[in-house]
């Protein structure tokens, strides 16, 4: 498992952009909050999305580039995005490398746990919380707040 402290794994994941994010590219630039949830059209998945896609601003007025991550496909990720008008993109992990390298994959399940990563301009893992229940997850003021401290 990843820890504080630790510097990022780097990871090249398609995005429902139409192109590849690379998590080493925001270096120097903006830190990052990587938000793995476990699938698509879940109840809470869509909650957690939705709100990151209302507040989207606020993170971005922190500097802060937000890249909700999940083992679906690209054009499951552009139907759920759709459906619910999402602002912000999806990254896919379909492969499930960056899952297993950010230590969150749930091999019997096939997906991820619900963990968030808050990553540093200079890609060090500044703050992390893994959920204990799938059903759970973090408010956008909680890691608003986080990432206001970084500062």
């Amino acid at each position: 498992m990843l820890n504080v402290g630790d510097t990022a794994p780097d990871f090249e994941l398609d995005s429902t952009s139409g192109s590849k994010v690379k998590l080493s590219d925001f270096r120097g630039k903006k830190n990052v909050l990587v938000a793995f949830y476990p699938l698509d059209f879940t109840p809470t998945c869509t909650n957690e999305n939705c709100a990151f896609s209302d507040d989207i601003t606020q993170f971005e007025s922190a500097n802060t580039e937000v890249l909700p991550v999940s083992v679906d496909s690209i054009p499951t990720h552009k139907e759920f995005r759709a459906k619910h008008q999402m602002s912000h993109h999806l990254l896919s992990d379909f492969q499930r490398k960056a899952a297993q390298d950010f230590g969150v994959l749930i091999p019997e399940r096939n997906f991820t746990q619900r963990a968030y990563f808050l990553i540093d301009k200079q890609g060090k893992v500044r703050w992390k919380h893994v959920e204990d229940e799938l059903a759970n997850k973090r408010s956008n003021e909680e890691l608003l707040k986080e990432i206001k401290s970084l500062s």
